[in-house]
């Protein structure tokens, strides 16, 4: 999946030049213009779109012309960020550092690993300088938003996910809605799955957002159903282990109640999986101040 990566990237820039060693251990990777434009990429389904989809957020902004890109493969795991979670989390924040206008992420198909065949269309304008972003108030909690998706599946399952999740979280907040979002025929992509994003605001402004998707067993997978397996660190040594199975849609919906709880604990205006894009356009912004609250520093970021 890294070099589909530096494929994209060729597809996306003019002028620049990648050289692979015989050994496949070093890259030379020469950066050219970002050019943006039109742009089809088939992603592999050993990663996420989120992957592919992340690095482009960052350099869309700065492109000759509009980009408007294609992506198709595998849109919810437990690895990468799913799109649902760059639709209601990063685009809201690129939109605090001025990319405001023609920013869009359309979901035309979903894909479910093991197989993928989903498909996400997003259009990012071109900015000539980012804003300053003062961001440091966390607020309180107002509301909780979610998506709960099932493809090739019953969609029965999406409400059962729904149903446990709103009643743990109702507990902490009374204004909770998760949206289903039931995938049928050909926009239901190859292989059956679900799964769920939260997204909580605070009354600032702040997005604190969890996920999770179901995944099927691999054959000859250690751990007992029923056991909750060490779930997979970005950025660390297991990282492509994606590897939860939830005896039953229930339990899904109560874990990702969970871990967002426990992101709200770490507070912060950014949460753990958007820290990197305010951190990184903190540095590509003007020369004002920015200054924002973040949580825990993730490894990935």
């Amino acid at each position: 999946y890294e070099a589909s990566f530096l494929r994209l990237l060729e597809k996306v820039t003019n002028g620049a030049t990648i050289e692979i060693s015989y050994t496949g251990t070093s890259v030379v990777y020469r950066p050219g213009v970002i050019m943006g434009g039109k742009v089809k990429h088939d992603c592999p389904p050993s990663r996420a779109i989120g992957y592919f989809l992340e690095p482009l957020i960052a350099l869309a902004p700065f492109g000759k012309h509009p980009l408007q890109l294609t992506l198709t493969g595998v849109t919810n795991d437990n690895v990468d960020i799913s799109v649902d979670s760059v639709r209601t989390l990063l685009l809201p924040h690129l939109k605090r550092f001025g990319v405001e206008e023609d920013l869009e992420l359309k979901i035309s198909r979903r894909g479910a690993p093991p197989k993928g065949g989903g498909e996400v269309y997003f259009r990012c304008p071109v900015v000539r300088q980012l804003k300053a972003v003062q961001f440091v108030e966390e607020g309180q909690i107002k509301r909780i938003r979610g998506i709960a998706y099932a493809t090739r599946v019953s969609p029965q399952m999406a409400n059962r996910v729904t149903e446990a999740s709103r009643g743990m979280l109702t507990r902490y907040i009374p204004d909770v809605y998760v949206y289903t979002d039931v995938y049928k025929g050909a926009e239901s992509g190859a292989s059956p799955g679900y799964g769920l994003t939260l997204v909580a605001e605070t009354t600032t402004g702040g997005l604190i957002s969890a996920e999770c998707a179901f995944q099927p067993r691999r054959p000859g997978t250690a751990g007992v159903d029923g056991e909750e397996v060490e779930e997979s660190t970005r950025g660390g040594e297991n990282m492509l282990v994606n590897d939860y199975h939830f005896p039953t849609p229930e339990d899904l919906g109560i874990h990702t109640a969970r871990r967002l709880l426990q992101e709200i604990q770490k507070g912060g205006c950014f949460d753990t999986t958007s820290q990197w894009l305010g951190v990184l356009f903190l540095a590509l912004g003007p020369e004002d101040v920015g200054k924002i609250r973040i949580s825990a520093l993730s490894p990935f970021t």
